[in-house]
């Protein structure tokens, strides 16, 4: 089938799903619409010269006629109303149903064919099936850099292994983008890899509803991703409302962090992730030097997940990520769960003791399977949990002046507490007021976390029987290796011979005690060997 398929009216739709919630967990029974509320009338958006600056969060529940939401059944509409902002202002347009998708779906493989405004591209998925009889739920996890693919498969779901470079590809200018998506709307379209990239989960969805479901269920679908494809798991579990469970992992600046946020946090500024790739839309560039004038923040992107499952992870031991921003987001999105009943539907988890980037964590494993259980298998009901690590603690408070309404007079539920006891608490122990001597030795270990063209490398520094009061590490990358960001550290080239230094607050190490920088890179890493030295 390759024409639209008729909408439900979508306050039926909503209402529907929120009084399941009100009982069980606010997951229909049904696959939805990718958009419930197309059929909404959405006043003219602003342009972006009329913007007035407000260092606030918006008011997720304010309409754009100025007057606030008063019942659940008005959110499919507000939504409606984000997803324009966000569109116009940050990512690019995400095109309506193509004309004509096709496909197939077998054991091992997804097939999508495209067709539309005269013009057609096809890509591919591999797929990995639990054990057990089908049909089975299944999560899409981008470029094989998610959650724990063992731990989704053990928890009787399948995992579609999605490569989003197949769709909109990386290492391209604004003005030639290229992919299956650009193949069709345009190298020169302003709609940002981000965008590109949810609009080919959506048609894998579509090939999922359209094969009857022997093999992988359609209104089952869940997605995953890590780093730059935890940015691109944020965007399309908010841009689809078929996506019953959205779970980006270290999605950092351009993902889950608030906008507003991270100039002043340390994270990678918000010039250097448009820059580095056209992961974000051609119009978010007016707003990288004073994020005060967008209309719109990610605390209102994650809640346009709502009520679907939402799991967001964070690493707290990486400041280039925004951590503390991204726990504002969280913050601010379970205000709208909130509100909409469905408290228990969201989970914030950054308080973890590994600081690895991208690392399968233990303290992940049991609330992953939870949510998997809950919004794919429709077998659970655990009720989802806020747990931020006092590490990289963002306050809502601070950032907020609106008020959370108790929505068709009713009191919203409780949502999980914001500030249990992290299980591994940070070191208490403040630094030393006479600085120890230097010159004692340290060594440097590596662990890699790399997709096809690229990779994260987590870098641990050790002191070793005396304290180092400063110190640096060489290494001479592969031919064809450049660093596109780094965080924690100081570096002294891209490519080739590099030597990275400490900074202020990492300089001092314990004898036998250590400290982590990271950086990113473009082709491979290889096996280089890194040498510490004392300074």
């Amino acid at each position: 089938m390759t024409t639209r398929p008729r909408l439900r009216s979508p306050i039926v739709v909503l209402a529907t799903a929120l009084t399941i919630g009100a009982a069980a967990t606010a997951v229909p029974a049904f696959a939805a619409p990718e958009n419930e509320g197309a059929a909404c009338a959405v006043p003219t958006l602003p342009d972006a010269g009329a913007l007035p600056a407000n260092a606030k969060l918006p008011d997720p529940f304010k309409k754009l006629d100025g007057t606030r939401i008063t019942s659940r059944s008005e959110w499919t509409c507000r939504r409606e109303e984000i997803k324009r902002l966000a569109e116009k202002f940050v990512y690019g347009a995400k095109p309506a149903k193509p004309q004509s998708v096709t496909g197939t779906v077998s054991s091992s493989s997804i097939t999508v064919n495209v067709s539309d405004q005269g013009r057609s591209s096809s890509f591919t998925a591999r797929v990995e099936l639990p054990s057990g009889t089908g049909p089975f739920p299944a999560v899409v996890v981008l470029g094989g850099f998610g959650a724990d693919t063992a731990a989704i498969k053990a928890a009787g779901a399948a995992v579609i292994n999605y490569d989003p470079y197949a769709v909109g590809k990386e290492g391209t200018g604004r003005t030639n983008k290229q992919g299956a998506f650009y193949s069709i709307y345009g190298a020169t379209s302003p709609t940002g890899l981000l965008m590109a990239w949810s609009w080919g989960v959506s048609r894998i969805i579509d090939v999922l509803e359209q094969s009857g479901g022997s093999i992988l269920r359609a209104d089952a679908t869940g997605v995953t991703g890590c780093s730059r494809f935890g940015k691109g798991a944020f965007v399309i579990g908010a841009f689809d409302q078929r996506i019953a469970l959205t779970m980006p992992i270290e999605s950092g600046t351009g993902g889950a962090p608030i906008f507003r946020g991270v100039p002043g946090e340390g994270a990678q500024s918000l010039s250097s992730a448009y820059g580095e790739q056209p992961w974000l839309g051609d119009a978010f560039g007016t707003f990288t030097g004073n994020p005060n004038r967008l209309p719109v923040d990610t605390h209102e992107i994650a809640a346009m997940v709502a009520p679907r499952g939402l799991f967001i992870m964070d690493n707290p031991h990486i400041a280039n990520l925004g951590p503390r921003s991204a726990s504002v987001a969280a913050l601010g999105a379970a205000e709208v769960y909130k509100a909409l009943g469905a408290g228990d539907n969201i989970s914030y988890w950054s308080d973890v003791s590994d600081g690895t980037h991208c690392a399968n964590r233990a303290e992940w494993r049991t609330p992953l399977q939870q949510n998997i259980r809950k919004f794919l298998l429709k077998s659970g009901n655990d009720p989802g949990a806020i747990r931020i690590s006092s590490r990289a603690q963002g306050r809502l408070a601070d950032w907020v002046d609106w008020s959370t309404p108790a929505l068709d007079g009713s009191t919203p539920t409780t949502p999980p507490p914001t500030t249990p006891p992290p299980t591994t608490p940070p070191p208490t122990t403040p630094p030393p007021t006479t600085p120890p001597p230097s010159g004692g030795a340290c060594t440097a270990t590596a662990s890699l976390n790399a997709w096809t063209g690229g990779f994260v490398a987590t870098i641990k520094v050790t002191a070793g029987a005396a304290p180092v009061n400063g110190w640096s590490v060489a290494v001479t990358l592969p031919t064809g290796t450049t660093i596109s960001n780094s965080w924690n550290v100081t570096r002294s080239a891209t490519t080739g011979s590099v030597r990275f230094g400490n900074v202020d607050f990492n300089g001092r190490i314990g004898a036998g005690a250590s400290t982590e920088f990271g950086f990113q890179g473009s082709g491979t890493y290889g096996n280089p060997v890194l040498t510490c030295t004392a300074t």
